[in-house]
């Protein structure tokens, strides 16, 4: 993955950025040759968010059916988060 400079990103703009999600769906920008930070198409973000929610999900899936979990009042959910500080 290629990525843009942070003084490409200062004189190209937008379009430097628009350049590089052409050919792939992800573009790393970078800081002074160091990789800082990672820009992408919202609908990319928002697939990648749907993934993350649903291994979210499948894992909690996964522990209510292997009985990894605790059936208690509010009450006694904050005094067991007390007593683990």
């Amino acid at each position: 993955m290629s990525s843009i400079s942070a003084n490409d990103l200062k004189t190209k703009g937008v379009s430097a950025i628009e350049a590089e999600l052409a050919h792939q769906p992800e573009a790393i920008i970078s800081v002074r040759g160091k990789d800082r930070f990672v820009v992408m198409d919202i609908a990319h973000y928002h697939y990648l968010r749907e993934c993350e929610l649903e291994a979210a999900l499948a894992e909690t899936r996964a522990d209510l059916a292997a009985g990894r979990f605790i059936k208690e009042s509010a009450t006694d959910h904050l005094a067991r988060l007390d007593n683990t500080e």
